[in-house]
């Protein structure tokens, strides 16, 4: 059994393959996800787990090097703006809709149980050398 790092299998396993500038989401349960890209589930019931939760957790077992949020989560969802903000790696904004679009060049979408507005993350994989 595994001891350290994200449990979930199928997120172990997109985390894995992932290579430099590789892209996932942490999307809120609200957004759409694009049909060819694959959607790994974590929600339980509304907020739960939370979108914080979950950043928090893939961030400590993957290398980012850049992180694109929608532009609206400024002003419309500060809370998760200061998450964004406080991991301290580079954010690119994107108008909601464009973000929407490029969403479907991530390798998986991790929805969360995250039920306030645009709380959702592109991470752009890093390398670790």
């Amino acid at each position: 059994m595994k001891k350290h790092g994200v449990l979930n299998r199928d997120i172990a396993r997109v985390l894995a393959s992932l290579g430099h500038t590789d892209q996932i989401v942490i999307a809120d349960c609200g957004l759409p996800i694009p049909e060819d890209v694959e959607c790994i589930d974590v929600s339980l019931k509304q907020g739960v787990p939370s979108f914080v939760e979950v950043l928090a957790e893939i961030l400590a077992d993957m290398e980012v090097e850049g992180l694109i949020a929608a532009e609206e989560v400024k002003e419309q969802n500060p809370a998760v703006h200061r998450a964004l903000t406080g991991t301290n790696i580079p954010i690119h904004y994107l108008p909601h809709e464009q973000f929407k679009g490029t969403t479907c060049k991530a390798k998986a979408v991790i929805r969360t149980g995250e039920v306030t507005p645009y709380a959702n993350v592109i991470l752009r994989s890093g390398v670790i050398f």
